[in-house]
């Protein structure tokens, strides 16, 4: 198998907290191809330890475009807010947290794993053996 870089991409976001303020923090989008469905995203803020999400790629294309997802996360685009912004909102049980991401980021990080692995030959990348190796290691 091939080894192919991985993509990753800084983005300034905003962690709403209520109609009035929010709060700006990093999240760092990586794209493995080894891992091709998926994306991780890594929010820092200055107080507390980096959090790690793992997000599908179709989820966030898909929010591009309309309302994706549902449970602990869902994506989606606003209507009158133009081209600059959609909303990631992640649950746990520790709370929610709703994301202001800017589209454009998002959009340019996405063609970049694309250029690597386009959508729909994701399973050609995946290492089958590993995976089933590691299936009955768990079982």
């Amino acid at each position: 198998m091939e080894s192919l870089k991985t993509v990753m991409q800084g983005v300034a976001v905003e962690l709403v907290i209520s109609r009035t303020y929010s709060l700006s923090m990093c999240m760092s989008l990586r794209y493995e191809p080894t891992d091709p469905y998926v994306v991780r995203a890594t929010f820092f803020t200055h107080t507390d330890e980096p959090t790690e999400w793992v997000l599908g790629r179709d989820l966030l294309a898909d929010g591009l475009t309309g309302s994706a997802g549902y449970g602990d996360i869902r994506v989606w685009r606003p209507g009158g807010r133009g081209d600059q912004a959609m909303y990631i909102v992640l649950g746990s049980a520790a709370g929610t947290a709703l994301l202001e991401v800017p589209v454009q980021d998002v959009k340019a990080f996405l063609e970049n794993t694309e250029a690597l692995v386009p959508r729909g030959v994701e399973s050609g990348h995946v290492d089958w053996d590993l995976e089933v190796a590691n299936l009955f290691a768990k079982g």
